[in-house]
């Protein structure tokens, strides 16, 4: 992939306009300055400590990351075993993928008007409500049911994500990139156990008498009601909303929604590599990190093994945030997105040629995965936080996360499909194509920056 390079990356690039009616920085004006180095506007004042908000936040991205990894590292199976067909695996991913996608944007208007704590402890209670309706829905074999209860389960997820953005708001000046991998750092843990909780579950639902695969979902529940519990009655949050009131105080920017603030970004060099690099990474990821225990099982593989697989997966998607963090702030985010682009490649190729069997090169190949995954997510984050204006910033969030799952989704959906026509090689020669837009707007923004530095 093609290094972008960043107009202004090194220490003390000027940062974004706080006013005025553009959506991007670039656009409203001021001088476009790389992600790692931008300040953001004063916040409203907190009520607890940012150390100890910060932390808070760390403890409960832990719990939600086991309850998301608990139920999902199975779910594709659930789905094939109680249906019958392997290609409709993928659905279940797409089903929580697109429920993520669906609760994106009220999520992000929840977090302007009420606070991101509120935010946080709805997504997590929609999760818990959803793990309950699969375990009713499959014990019985109401399989639309299950599928709907994986729609709720996936607000977990879009609630993870908005966390990464509620640590930038709680970050010192210049650390934004930093709490934001610290907080993604900390879902590490939790997700690398999930897998492993998995059959644990399975085993403590069979001897309850529930159904196979059905007893991770209980345990996923459990786990999420204790995360709603945390972000409700204990972890104090800002409200994003303070952001776009003082942005349009004197009446000089007007509040912009969500999907026009996705528009005017997309139109700026920076804006859509910001958010190309968000929704093709977890494209990718999605579609085949999905297929990967379908894929494994089909040629005997037995579930612990895939289950260590898919932790190796999740380890390399947050073990190396802070890494990734301290990259964005030290490089600049278009570079660190550059980065994350070539891995994600090179784990894709490795991916077409792994056998099924292999426990090197394909826990290789869903390790790098992850890590590239991250890279971009964290550079593209970054890089749209510190890009727009904040009467735009909270709004742009929710459009981007939703466009992301939406994605991911048809993503989980279709990847099914590919794999029973073209097997698991055919699932990585797609998310290849998938890497294609972002490589040509990578290569855009370089242009444009080779020559403003020539103009």
């Amino acid at each position: 992939m093609p290094e972008p390079a960043a107009d202004a990356s090194g220490p003390g690039a000027p940062g974004p306009a706080t006013s005025g009616a553009p959506v991007s920085g670039a656009a409203a004006g001021g001088p476009a300055g790389s992600g790692a180095t931008q300040r953001m506007p004063r916040r409203e004042p907190a009520r607890r400590r940012p150390g100890l908000q910060l932390g808070l936040l760390i403890v409960n991205q832990l719990l939600a990351g086991i309850g998301v990894a608990t139920g999902m590292a199975l779910a594709a199976i659930l789905v094939a075993d109680l249906t019958g067909v392997t290609a409709l695996g993928g659905l279940s991913q797409s089903a929580s993928v697109l429920g993520a996608a669906i609760a994106a944007i009220p999520l992000a208007r929840l977090a302007v008007r009420s606070g991101r704590h509120v935010a946080l402890a709805t997504g997590y209670a929609s999760s818990a409500i959803g793990a309950v309706l699969i375990v009713v829905a499959a014990s019985t074999g109401l399989v639309p049911a299950v599928f709907l209860g994986l729609a709720a389960f996936g607000a977990g997820t879009a609630a993870g994500l908005q966390a990464r953005f509620a640590a930038t708001e709680v970050a010192a000046p210049g650390f934004e990139a930093r709490s934001m991998s610290l907080v993604l750092w900390a879902t590490t843990i939790g997700s690398v156990a999930g897998p492993l909780l998995s059959s644990t579950g399975d085993e403590i639902g069979r001897a309850a008498g529930l159904p196979a695969l059905v007893g991770p979902f209980v345990l996923s529940g459990a786990v999420f009601a204790v995360a709603t519990l945390i972000a409700g009655a204990v972890l104090r949050l800002p409200r994003a909303g303070r952001l776009v009131a003082d942005a349009t105080a004197d009446g000089s920017t007007e509040r912009v929604g969500s999907w026009a603030a996705f528009r005017s970004a997309f139109r700026d060099a920076r804006g859509r590599l910001a958010i190309l690099a968000i929704v093709c990474a977890h494209t990718v990821m999605v579609g085949v990190m999905v297929m990967t225990p379908v894929h494994m099982t089909g040629h005997g593989v037995p579930i612990a093994m895939v289950g260590v697989v898919i932790s190796i997966h999740i380890l390399g998607m947050y073990a190396a945030s802070p890494l990734m963090g301290w990259l964005v702030d030290r490089i600049g985010a278009p570079r660190v997105i550059a980065i994350g682009g070539a891995i994600l490649l090179v784990a894709t190729l490795i991916g077409i040629f792994a056998p099924a069997d292999s426990m090197v090169l394909i826990p290789l190949a869903l390790g790098l995965l992850g890590l590239g995954w991250s890279a971009a997510l964290i550079g593209g984050s970054t890089l749209l936080t510190t890009t727009v204006a904040p009467a735009s910033r909270v709004a742009l969030q929710g459009a981007t996360d939703a466009a992301m799952n939406v994605a991911a989704a048809a993503s989980a959906a279709l990847s099914g499909l590919v794999l029973g026509l073209a097997g698991f090689a055919g699932v990585n020669l797609v998310a290849i194509v998938v890497l294609v837009p972002l490589v040509l707007a990578g290569a855009a923004m370089a242009r444009q920056a080779r020559r403003s530095r020539t103009a």
